[in-house]
């Protein structure tokens, strides 16, 4: 088999292979023994036809396709393993010759990864955000924990911000009730401004058992965007009485004696949190350097498949919320799809950039993903997912996503290395020490955790889109 590949550019390549007829006896042997089986001949049993028999019954061009298309995978594969091509997507493939019992020959353009000149990673160095906790951040967090051991009491008089009604709601849309647009006994904080709009200043004022009508648009359904008329009546009025802030107080909602102790507690674990932010700020910002200084080509047509794939799969999470895109741009502020998709599309370039990078440095330094590294990072993953570790892995190789799985933790055990070599500086010019808060593996770009601090880890997540090798050819 001879073979030669032309570089069309940086991120594309036509391979030209030729195949003596002599390599395609293992394809010849399976498309017989498939034809073999197909094909009833009088005075032969199933699958004992011989192959000139079949050649006539069928016809040696019909035979010659099969052929082709049974052989062309496995020799473009070989070819790309024998290079050590690192392709991305399916290759586009064109017979150009096939004269029988003599050669095929067929060429495949397909995208590569590129090859990228890293600058020196030698005394990287970024600055980051000083940490300090305020008294009122630890007002804010003490106040939390107030209102969660907050007592509701009834009360005889109009609704005000911070009370707590019990609402029967009904939406009309042309005077028609809208389906599963009523409902009752609903608790809803007034002023909270978290259900619909209007919905606070309809209620404000109200005393139990009065009712009144607004006009409020709809956010999601199939009359997302049309005005519907609300008609709220308000069953009951509650206020919540909050508990003293005293020792007492700390005894029941924490393990300290103290308010003291308590505050300081709070003060700890708001510094901590804001550690691990330095973290995170380091991260971003060793990426930016690394964008910055270095030039990347990107193969459009991977761009355009991972765009068309996240469209896809928001479209869907569209659906299952019951909106449509115009919904959503409304309730983002009024961003245009034209804008929407500027920003989308930076967003995959910036993010395949940094996987190009960060693979073309693991090459460089050869960093190997073992088995603790992965079993760390589903054990994480499955955490985040609420998944048995057992069935995220399951899950993982059902998809058919682990060689991406693998990958992406190469990626971020890169990343990590580079976040332990890089000198951290605080803006007042003091050393960042993240050694005690660094894991030796990292996430995948998956959405955030329920846990507000779970994301200002150490932990060093590279949102990008897949940029898997994939070597099977579609003839």
């Amino acid at each position: 088999m001879k073979s030669t590949i032309e570089e069309l550019g940086p991120t594309r390549v036509r391979m030209a292979i030729e195949v003596p007829w002599g390599d395609l006896d293992h394809a010849f042997g399976e498309v017989y023994k498939e034809l073999g089986k197909q094909v009833r001949v009088p005075g032969f049993r199933p699958g004992k036809v011989p192959n000139r028999v079949l050649d006539q019954r069928i016809g040696r061009p019909v035979v010659l396709e099969q052929v082709v298309q049974h052989a062309i995978p496995e020799v473009y594969s070989e070819v790309v393993r024998e290079n050590q091509v690192r392709v991305l997507g399916q290759p586009e493939i064109e017979v150009t010759r096939l004269d029988d019992n003599d050669t095929l020959a067929f060429t495949a353009e397909v995208d590569v990864a590129p090859q990228l000149e890293l600058p020196s990673l030698e005394s990287l160095a970024v600055t980051v955000e000083d940490v300090e906790v305020t008294d009122e951040e630890i007002d804010k967090q003490v106040d939390v924990m107030r209102e969660r051991f907050g007592m509701l009491t009834g009360v005889e008089r109009a609704a005000e911000d911070g009370d707590f009604v019990s609402i029967d709601l009904e939406a009309k849309l042309d005077g028609e009730v809208l389906e599963d647009g009523s409902t009752t006994g609903m608790s809803y904080e007034v002023g909270s401004g978290q259900l619909m709009e209007g919905l606070d200043d309809a209620v404000r004022g109200l005393s139990g058992d009065e009712s009144t009508t607004f006009t409020t648009a709809l956010l999601s359904g199939p009359n997302a965007g049309q005005d519907a008329e609300v008609t709220v009546t308000v069953r009951s009025v509650k206020t919540k009485d909050l508990p003293e802030l005293d020792d007492d107080f700390a005894q029941t909602a924490s393990e300290f004696d103290t308010l003291a102790e308590l505050r300081e507690d709070v003060r700890t674990r708001l510094a901590r949190t804001k550690t691990l932010s330095q973290g995170a700020q380091a991260r971003d910002k060793i990426v930016e350097h690394l964008i910055d200084a270095v030039e990347v080509p990107l193969p459009e047509n991977l761009v355009e498949r991972e765009i068309e794939w996240r469209n896809q799969a928001f479209q869907a999470e569209l659906l299952r919320a019951g909106m449509d895109w115009d919904s959503f741009l409304q309730m983002s502020g009024g961003q245009s799809r034209e804008e929407y998709d500027a920003d989308q599309r930076k967003t995959v370039e910036q993010a395949v950039k940094t996987q190009f990078i960060l693979d073309a440095i693991a090459d460089a330094r050869e960093v190997t993903v073992d088995n603790d590294d992965l079993s760390a990072q589903i054990m994480a993953q499955a955490q985040r997912s609420r998944m048995a570790p057992e069935q995220y892995a399951q899950q993982l190789q059902q998809g058919g996503n682990i060689a991406e799985f693998v990958a992406d933790v190469r990626r971020t055990k890169t990343l990590a290395q580079l976040l332990e070599e890089t000198t951290i500086t605080d803006a007042s010019g003091n050393v960042v020490d993240l050694e005690a808060l660094r894991p030796q593996t990292v996430r995948p770009a998956q959405p955030a955790a329920a846990d507000p601090s779970a994301d200002e880890t150490g932990d060093v997540p590279v949102e990008a889109a897949p940029v898997e090798a994939q070597e099977g050819a579609q003839g």
